[in-house]
Formats: structure tokens, sequence, C-alpha cells
């Protein structure tokens, strides 16, 4: 059956043809820096079942350190001339966007169609969205190498300009995510709620639903990933408040809040994979640009989203 174990097993493959490349780049003065960040990553996929948790930790620690010490790298990969490019872009137009939408119309497709009982046998039903979405990238690739004449190394050097471009970041949203789940197991979000009942005014429905927009927008903000702030506060203001004392909608409840979060992810520069990749790759003067450009449609949003659950969580 295919699961994790060989998504695991993919990355690690990949991650780890990241490291080999940028050892062999001279012209990278921080080559070994970038080598031995991509070969941790590397090794955490490919031999993570089969380390203790103290392993783990000490490879982040390591990882931390490589990057932290000076920063990585970036590398000058073999690429096309720009004006060949270009022309290849001209020539091909819209469908240069084939690669593009192969990837999530095989992860939709793929959720649905490993789900049915004829399959079970073949696809973990739990990990049917993965398993399609990393099917839909080599589906991407068996369109792309042909239409444009790419070698089977090419997408590897193209991964590896993009990874040293971004550098460390890349990872930030999957370490946040991890954080958000210790912080989950720590009882933070049971010390939010204590903390938020002894704070707002009793037997209001309002600052409750005040307390979970807004929080959910800040914490994602110190987070960098909604997904990361939505089990701490769901569980110390969601939950205790919102449903059982004031009887909301959960399901309301979850989908506002959700939202909510997003509107942090606006934010922040811990959102590094939406703010600050970007701002990188399109080599903007401002680091901080798409950040300043979102901030007034996020808070906007926020308050609108508020006043939404206000309105629709409550109703019987």
């Amino acid at each position: 059956m295919i699961g994790l174990g060989l998504l695991y097993v993919i990355a690690g493959v990949f991650f780890a043809a990241i490291a080999v490349l940028g050892a062999r780049d001279a012209k990278n003065p921080k080559r070994w820096k970038n080598t031995t960040f991509w070969g941790l990553f590397a090794s955490s996929f490919l031999f993570g079942s089969h380390l203790p948790d103290v392993v783990h930790g000490f490879v982040v620690i390591a990882m931390v350190l490589t990057a932290g010490i000076g920063g990585l790298g970036r590398g000058a990969p073999a690429a096309r001339d720009p004006e060949a490019r270009r022309a290849s872009a001209s020539r091909l137009g819209n469908k240069l966007f084939l690669p593009a939408l192969a990837i999530p119309a095989t992860a939709l497709l793929g959720t649905f169609v490993f789900k049915r009982p004829e399959l079970a046998g073949l696809v973990d039903p739990k990990q049917a969205t993965l398993v399609s979405l990393v099917l839909g990238v080599f589906v991407a690739l068996s369109i792309a190498m042909p239409m444009l004449g790419a070698r089977p190394k090419v997408p590897m050097q193209e991964g590896r300009r993009l990874l040293d471009a971004v550098g460390w970041a890349a990872i930030l949203p999957q370490m946040l995510a991890a954080l958000g789940a210790v912080f989950a197991a720590a009882g933070v979000g049971t010390a939010i709620g204590e903390l938020a009942s002894t704070l707002l005014p009793d037997g209001s429905q309002f600052a409750a639903v005040v307390a979970y927009t807004f929080g959910m927008a800040i914490f994602t903000m110190i987070m960098g990933n909604a997904f990361a702030a939505f089990p701490v506060m769901t569980a110390g203001i969601g939950l205790p408040l919102i449903v059982q004392r004031f009887g909301g909608d959960p399901v309301i409840m979850g989908a506002v809040g959700m939202l909510s979060g997003f509107c942090g992810t606006l934010m922040t520069p811990m959102a590094a994979n939406f703010n600050i990749v970007p701002a990188a790759l399109l080599e903007l003067p401002d680091r901080n640009g798409v950040i300043k450009a979102q901030v007034p449609t996020a808070l906007l949003v926020l308050l609108a989203n508020t006043v939404l659950m206000y309105v629709l969580v409550f109703r019987s």
C-alpha cells in the first residue's frame, strides 16, 4: 500500500540530490554549508522512521546552526540563455501552464479516485491527497520535459536554483507546523483558555468571537501558519467558550476561524512561503513589500470574518 513511507523516500531522494548538486557547484562560496543543510534535511526523510526522537532533535539543531551562522549560499547552476528561454516561452505560449495545472488537477482527481473501496489496497485512504499531489508532480514532469526538450537533470538543477534563492525559509512552514503541534501537546491552548475566561466580559458572546478571530490572526502571525494556530486557539477559546459555553456551531466556528487565521498569514514574515519567498524570487527591492501591500486587505477581511461569525455561529 502506498502511504507516507514512500512519499518520505521520494522527498529524501530529492533533497539528497540537491545536496550532491550543491557540493559539486564550485561557484557557490558556501557550497558545503548548503550540502550539509540539505543533506541533514534529506536524512530526516530517508531515515526518520528508524531514528529515535532525540536524534531528530539533534538533526534540527544542526540544521539551525548550519543556516543560522552565516546563512546559506547561492550557487550558479547551468541554465539556458535568457534569450533562448524567452524565445521558448513565446513559442509555447499558454501551453506552459499545462504542467502547472496538471499538479492540482491530478491531486484533486486522485483524492476522490484513491478513496474508492476497490482501490483501498493500493493507496492509504488517509494519505490519498498527499499521494495524489506527489503523483501530480511526476505527471507535470512527464508533460514539461518533452515539451521543453529538457534532459532529466534539468528539473533537479532548477529545483536547486529555487532552493538556493529561497534558502532555509523553504522549510519554515514544516517547522512551524511541528511547533504548533508541540504547543498543543504542551497545553498552551488550555493556558490561553484560562486567560481568556479571566479577561473576557462574563456572558459576552461578541467578546468571545473577537478573541477567537483576532486571536487566530495574531497567533498565526507568530506561528506563520494558520494550521499551527488552529488547534491551539480552538482548544483555548473556540471550543470551551464559543461552542460549549454559548452553544455555537462548531462547523461555522472552524470554517470562519481558519479564514481569520489566513488573514494573519497575509501580515507576517513568518509565513515565508507566501510573503518572503515571492519577494526573494522576484528580487523585489523591499523584502516586506508583499506584506505591506496585503495588510489593508487582511484587516478588512478579518473584520468581516468577525462580524460573519458573530451573526452565523450562534444561529440555532
